[in-house]
């Protein structure tokens, strides 16, 4: 079972669209990035990430995203199955 996970990612002032395309170009073996989006309000992109397992999904976050020039602050919100 795959684990899915959403990274809120706050970037530096006039930094957005190039973390935004930076991000979109990480390649990690851990984890797959499914869509990245530059957007408005308090996160200026967010990128959904897929992984085999959690520990794999917290490695490219911290060796892939967290490491894009211009990343200041992300956080991590993790899909769940309700029900």
């Amino acid at each position: 079972m795959s684990v899915r996970g959403y990274v809120l990612i706050e970037s530096e002032v006039g930094k957005a669209k190039a973390v935004g395309e930076a991000v979109r170009g990480v390649k990690h073996t851990d984890a797959r990035v499914i869509a990245v989006d530059t957007v408005t309000g308090p996160f200026d992109v967010i990128v959904q990430l897929e992984a085999d397992d959690l520990d794999k999904l917290g490695n490219a976050i911290t060796e892939g995203i967290q490491r894009v020039e211009g990343v200041q602050r992300t956080t991590t919100c993790l899909a769940v199955r309700l029900g």
